[in-house]
């Protein structure tokens, strides 16, 4: 395994521990999420980049779109979940309540 290959999977490794490590506000939990969906992005570019196999190559655009989607989603729900309970802490979010 190559130095590269073993940077990326350090930084996904990384992300994980701060997604399970600081999840007290919602904003350090989507960046985290980024962190992960960017090394595991430039995995599977490095991967079908060395396998030289062609029929995969759409599978980081595909990836990067997912992504984009997720990003979105979290901005959007960080947004609402600001103007509403005026903090982005998770343990502040009553999930029952209507």
């Amino acid at each position: 395994m190559s130095l590269v290959h073993m940077n990326v999977i350090v930084a996904f490794t990384l992300s994980l521990v701060g997604l399970l490590m600081y999840r007290s506000h919602l904003m350090s939990a989507l960046l985290c999420m980024e962190g992960m969906m960017l090394s595991l992005f430039v995995l599977a570019a490095l991967t079908i980049l060395n396998s030289h196999f062609t029929l995969a190559s759409m599978m980081p655009i595909i990836l990067l779109v997912f992504a984009a989607c997720e990003a979105a989603i979290g901005l959007a729900l960080l947004v609402t979940i600001s103007n509403t309970y005026g903090t982005d802490y998770v343990q502040n979010l009553n999930l029952l309540q209507c």
